[in-house]
């Protein structure tokens, strides 16, 4: 790279356009991410036709296998950013979430004859776009910032649950003015492709772990040679299954429980966590990193048991304001932490972070769909009783089906208060040091 590349990738003007890059990307799949969850119950009743016993299991599946290609970007994607480029892989992300939100529309198509096949793959051509943002920002954030990276990192996040709240509030609308399903995933094009133009005007940077000058095969034994990662890479599958899954499930689940919309309940806890994630600096500093996420999984397994038994709205929005604030730090914390602890491991051992936490929820979302299913026909006292109740009937069964569902979600962050207890204590008796490799100097 010549020198002057070097001033325009270092310049204090582009790594404020990197940053609003990141900003936008997380926004763009968070957008998508909340239009899914609005759609849900549309999707089951496609699905219905095929399967009636299984519908929400089938939902389940195809919200899921979003995440296993957001996994699989990450794990095989991350350690090749640097000799791909981290710029046509920011394009690349939104071109792929336009042509999977363009696949999905052709479900309901008369001349389809397998619904669920088509939402499946137009939802898999999605989570790899979503995966190529993850793969890109994490990195690039953590190599502007190496000093800041649980405070930067977080901030970059809030824009998740900004594009949660911005989705969240499109489909409300365009359901009142009762437009179909397939006008609100049309909406989730939009800032796909704003992503795209905005990454034709910023330079991308090489990640720290390469202007550090530590090798690719280096990078690759960090993982290997330190075994507490592993630890780390058990936890995040929990953290991501504890905020991810039950997001998705919201609005079909918990409408007939809380007495409101369910959606809304995601727009909440998307505001929360949008204020929140800017403090995160200052509470890491003041619990430490890992403080802060053993606070987290408390009010998380709080929040998701009372959410399992809240019947109406105050009940409701109490709980969700629990769950909210203790998922709110998880995911933008554990890779900051990671990244901490591991930084010559670099995108690679991000990447290794973020495939774990997709795959444990493409693998945990048709679980939720299958309790689900499971209470809906025990609670009815068999399929064929399920297929000839009454509306009152059915609406009582399902209400059960909804509580099951996110009790089943609910006792997985407590293992956690054991794990980053010991870590908590641990670090305070032997301490921790953070290890910076590279600091890009900024140019005027």
């Amino acid at each position: 790279m010549n020198s002057a590349s070097e001033n325009s990738v270092s310049s204090d003007s582009n790594r404020r356009l990197l940053l609003y890059i990141s900003c936008l990307a997380y926004t763009t799949i968070g957008f998508h991410f909340s239009i899914r969850s609005n759609i849900a119950g549309d999707l089951n009743t496609i699905f219905l036709s095929l399967d009636a016993a299984h519908a929400a299991e089938m939902v389940g599946s195809v919200l899921g296998i979003a995440f296993l290609g957001y996994g699989i970007t990450i794990l095989v994607i991350s350690p090749l950013i640097d000799a791909l480029g981290m710029g046509l892989l920011m394009k690349l992300s939104g071109i792929l979430i336009v042509l999977g939100s363009a696949v999905t529309l052709l479900a309901d198509s008369s001349s389809i004859q397998n619904p669920y096949i088509i939402v499946w793959s137009g939802m898999l051509l999605v989570g790899l776009g979503w995966g190529l943002v993850d793969t890109n920002t994490n990195p690039l954030v953590a190599g502007l910032y190496p000093r800041e990276r649980t405070h930067k990192l977080n901030v970059i996040h809030a824009w998740w649950p900004a594009g949660i709240i911005f989705g969240g509030l499109a489909g409300l609308l365009l359901g009142a003015i009762e437009t179909t399903w397939k006008t609100k995933v049309v909406t989730s094009m939009v800032p796909a492709l704003l992503l795209v133009v905005f990454c034709f005007k910023a330079n991308f940077p090489p990640t720290e772990r390469a202007a550090a000058g530590v090798s690719f095969s280096e990078m690759i034994r960090e993982i290997f040679r330190r075994p507490m990662f592993f630890i780390w890479f058990f936890c995040i599958w929990i953290t991501a299954t504890v905020e991810l899954a039950p997001g998705q499930w919201v609005d079909m689940a918990l409408t007939r429980t809380v007495g409101f919309r369910g959606i809304w309940i995601l727009i909440y806890i998307s505001g929360l966590m949008f204020v929140m994630r800017h403090f995160a600096g200052t509470l890491a500093r003041r619990f430490s990193p890992v403080g802060l996420l053993w606070i987290s999984c408390l009010l998380s397994s709080i929040g998701l048991f009372w959410l399992s038994a809240a019947d109406n709205p105050v009940s409701g929005m109490l709980a969700a304001t629990f769950w909210g604030t203790g998922v709110c730090f998880l995911w933008p914390t554990m890779l900051a932490t990671v990244n901490d602890r591991y930084p010559r491991s670099g995108a690679f051992g991000l990447g290794v972070m973020g495939f774990g936490a997709m795959l444990a929820v493409y693998l945990f979302m048709p679980i939720m769909g299958r309790v689900y299913d499971n209470a809906k026909i025990r609670a009815a006292g068999g399929v064929d009783a399920f297929n000839s109740l009454r509306d009152s009937e059915l609406e009582s069964v399902l209400i059960t089906a909804s509580q099951s569902s996110f009790r089943a979600v609910a006792t997985l962050p407590v293992i956690l208060l054991i794990v980053f207890g010991i870590i908590w204590i641990y670090d305070k008796v032997k301490g921790v040091r953070i290890e910076v490799l590279h600091e890009q100097k900024i140019s005027e």
